[in-house]
């Protein structure tokens, strides 16, 4: 894996023995135009888990909460606690909102956010405020429904591979229009809701 900035301490080595594990493995740090808004701002978790669920024909799996703006899908994240190992989270979090069983292929990514509005560190940069972890995940067995009803999932998407682009394309031009739910802009969570997506696209395309 390419050098990436100091992960959390409890975090380092494990996210390394995954990489070695399910790589390779991109690291990519990605600067944020706006401000902190939901999932950022969140002090239950030091990142998230993006789950690319590969379907038995080859399609990913997306979802939509009832909160997002019309139209809306994307891939499937789930927060890391503090204290939670990378791996737990994201079974943990698999089961809660697909109950399907999965296979790990491979840890896709890690990316590091740095985002305005945070203190700034001592090199005068702001600091990463938050981690995801993305894994191609391939279906095994199971039934697709979400167990938990905190995680207000209402529907689900197949996409083909070749259709991240486009997804993330779509994020990014979400309304400028700030919300309650996320603390913030719908843009701005689309920006950084984006990111993932086209990291994924590559990695899948590099992939062949």
């Amino acid at each position: 894996m390419d050098s990436l900035p100091p992960l959390p301490a409890h975090l380092d080595a494990e996210v390394r023995a995954l990489a070695a594990r399910f790589g390779p493995t991109a690291a990519v740090v990605a600067d944020l135009p706006d401000g902190l808004f939901d999932p950022l701002v969140k002090i239950d978790r030091v990142g998230e888990v993006c789950m690319v669920i590969r379907r038995p024909g080859g399609r990913l799996l997306t979802a939509r909460k009832d909160l997002y703006p019309a139209g809306v899908f994307r891939l499937l994240t789930g927060g890391v606690s503090h204290g939670e190992t990378v791996e737990a989270a994201l079974l943990r979090e698999v089961a809660e909102e697909t109950s399907l069983e999965v296979t790990i292929r491979r840890l896709l990514a890690v990316i590091a956010y740095r985002a305005p509005g945070a203190p700034l560190a001592t090199d005068g940069l702001p600091p990463f405020v938050f981690y995801t972890f993305a894994f191609l995940l391939d279906e095994r067995g199971g039934t697709l429904a979400v167990q938990d009803p905190a995680e207000r999932v209402e529907a689900f998407r197949e996409i083909e591979p070749a259709e991240l682009p486009a997804l993330a394309a779509s994020l990014e031009q979400l309304e400028d229009r700030r919300d309650r739910a996320i603390g913030g802009s719908w843009r701005s969570w689309g920006i950084f809701r984006a990111v993932v997506h086209r990291v994924v696209a590559e990695q899948l395309a590099l992939a062949g």
